[in-house]
């Protein structure tokens, strides 16, 4: 499950490891944040041990605060790695000259993951796009080779394209002959079978599956079944019905009346291929406790 801002919280990443996915990220989580212990960025990356194998995914440009955040992260978290957030184009970050933005400075890149690398002895992976402005990503690579990177994400769609336009696999494909860790391959991958195309065409390791498990958790088992040759599993309206439920006692269980409202998109997304969705979701929107979700769903079922 790859990193979402806002949407990879720990219920939802449980929800997704039920359905078979093999590693989950936090949301992104600023470095600096975490070095003045912000508490809200610390609830970001505390997890449940059901999630493990588990990945914190920081963001930042400064390599001071990203070796102090390594440290508090590896002994007070204990996650099973750390991720360095070098993709994300949402403009506040890229302004502050995180994200996105870092991958465009290599002097500054390489200390941030020198930083990490020397502050804990969990695996350092990194979260890349193919080309942000003037940086390629396969020069990118050269630049930051000689690191100790376990594992690269490339989400193969330039930074203009954000998270729309064709796949760049051959970028990622190239990157094999620069890069000797774990490559997984992320952009674009919304059902089973377009996992893996992504798989086969680029002869990743991984993939990594972001939006297309929005309200489609199953996504991950119906990838692993088409890998084993099983066919897809089937989603019925009950089940949707059942894992929206659940869904939404972790996420009240874990924010309260909080987890509740931010539960309203989930839900939304849930109902995308049930009939009657857009009645439905003009409901769920509206939502405020559990009893709310569960009349709903069951006048719905």
């Amino acid at each position: 499950m790859a990193p979402l801002s806002g949407i990879t919280d720990s219920a939802f990443r449980q929800i997704c490891k039920r359905f078979g996915a093999d590693l989950v990220y936090s949301e992104l989580a600023s470095a600096t944040a975490i070095v003045y212990s912000s508490e809200p960025t610390l609830n970001i990356i505390s997890f449940n041990q059901l999630e493990r194998p588990y990945i914190v995914q920081l963001f930042g440009n400064k390599p001071e605060h990203f070796a102090i955040a390594a440290r508090l992260v590896t002994e007070q978290i204990k996650p099973d790695g750390i991720d360095i957030n070098f993709g994300c184009p949402n403009r506040k970050v890229f302004n502050s000259g995180a994200g996105a933005a870092l991958m465009t400075d290599l002097k500054l890149a390489r200390e941030v993951i020198r930083s990490v690398i020397d502050n804990t002895d969990l695996p350092v992976s990194i979260k890349t796009r193919t080309r942000v402005n003037d940086t390629d990503l396969l020069a990118f690579l050269d630049r930051i080779g000689d690191l100790d990177i376990k594992a690269i994400m490339i989400h193969g769609r330039t930074y203009s394209q954000r998270f729309s336009g064709p796949n760049d696999m051959e970028t990622t494909i190239r990157a094999r002959d620069h890069f000797g860790g774990v490559i997984l391959a992320n952009g674009g991958v919304n059902t089973a079978a377009q996992g893996l195309h992504l798989l086969e065409r680029t002869g990743a390791d991984g993939v990594g599956i972001a939006r297309g498990a929005l309200g489609n958790p199953w996504i991950f088992q119906e990838l692993r079944n088409k890998l084993n040759g099983n066919g897809d599993s089937e989603c019925n309206r009950k089940n949707v019905f059942t894992t929206a439920m659940e869904h939404a006692l972790l996420a009240n269980g874990l924010k309260g009346r909080r987890g509740i409202i931010e539960m309203r998109k989930h839900l939304c997304w849930y109902m995308q291929d049930v009939p009657g969705a857009r009645k439905l979701r003009q409901k769920f929107v509206a939502v405020n406790s559990l009893e709310d979700i569960a009349d709903i769903l069951e006048s719905a079922g």
